[in-house]
């Protein structure tokens, strides 16, 4: 198994090697484009990276990345390769009336929540490529889970936005009619996660920790768990069952959340959050 582990490493790397080196023209540096631009800078190295933002001084710091900053949506936009779309759905109509007449040929990948495929491919036209990508803000730590959907015909172009942020995380392909799920599960998971932390963190406040150790704690239980399920793949009740034993305290806490609704309340939780959605 190590060796394979190994070899797979080896794989990895050589393939990121070979990656086509891009020129990325973030468009929206608020807290996910800024995430985004972080994690490309840190961990798919040879890109060269462009935010803008009409309040550039918010976001100076990554200049220390080598992030070139701009308010201006256009400037070097002729030299991209990629234009990822980090903007609000009101301001969609806005930033293409503004950068179409000096682009052609494009990628266009669109981390905008509730705009298909079909409708941003009719609005930037034929000559352009729409992809639909939905990261979230731990791709600046490199952990983010980025779900890309692409049309049939735009599968190469696709495939690239799948290799970059497989360089950020977990990059899965997925049926735009699940993309919506995708913003709650990924990106809205992510405030869900740390929610559950934060409980985790004022339990053991009342069990006798301070804060700050209860949060490292909290923190790295909930890491470790995911790191267990990311490298063995299986369900997760069987890494429960590991350290559940007969008549232990696990079980009973387990029991006693259980009949206060914790996984049904998370269930009910994360199926609001579509419903509001979709509207």
């Amino acid at each position: 198994i190590r060796f394979l582990k190994l070899i797979h490493n080896y794989l990895t790397i050589t393939t990121t090697n070979n990656q086509k080196k891009m020129n990325i023209h973030i468009i929206g540096g608020g807290n996910l484009g800024a995430s985004v631009a972080t994690g490309i800078a840190k961990f798919s190295s040879g890109h060269k990276v462009t935010v803008t933002r009409r309040n550039v001084n918010k976001i100076k710091h990554l200049e220390d990345l080598g992030i070139v900053l701009s308010a201006d949506n256009t400037q070097g936009i002729q030299d991209a390769d990629v234009i990822l779309l980090t903007i609000k759905p009101y301001q969609v109509d806005l930033v293409l009336a503004e950068i179409l007449p000096v682009i052609k040929n494009k990628i266009i990948a669109s981390a905008v929540s509730g705009l298909s495929i079909d409708s941003l491919q009719n609005k930037i036209g034929a000559d352009h490529c729409a992809i639909r990508i939905m990261p979230n803000i731990a791709a600046q730590f490199g952990e983010s889970a980025t779900c890309v959907s692409f049309q049939e015909n735009h599968a190469a172009q696709g495939q690239q936005l799948v290799a970059l942020f497989q360089d950020l995380g977990t990059a899965p392909i997925i049926d735009e009619k699940l993309m919506d799920a995708a913003t709650v599960l990924a990106a809205s998971g992510t405030a869900f996660a740390l929610r559950y932390i934060r409980a985790s963190m004022q339990a053991g406040i009342e069990i006798g920790f301070d804060w700050q150790t209860a949060l490292a704690i909290s923190a790295q239980t909930v890491k470790g768990a995911a790191e267990m399920l990311m490298e063995e793949q299986v369900h997760p009740e069987q890494l429960i069952d590991r350290v559940t034993t007969p008549k232990g305290c696990t079980i009973a806490g387990l029991n006693e959340m259980e009949m206060h609704g914790f996984s049904s309340s998370l269930i009910r939780g994360i199926k609001t959050s579509l419903k509001q959605i979709q509207g």
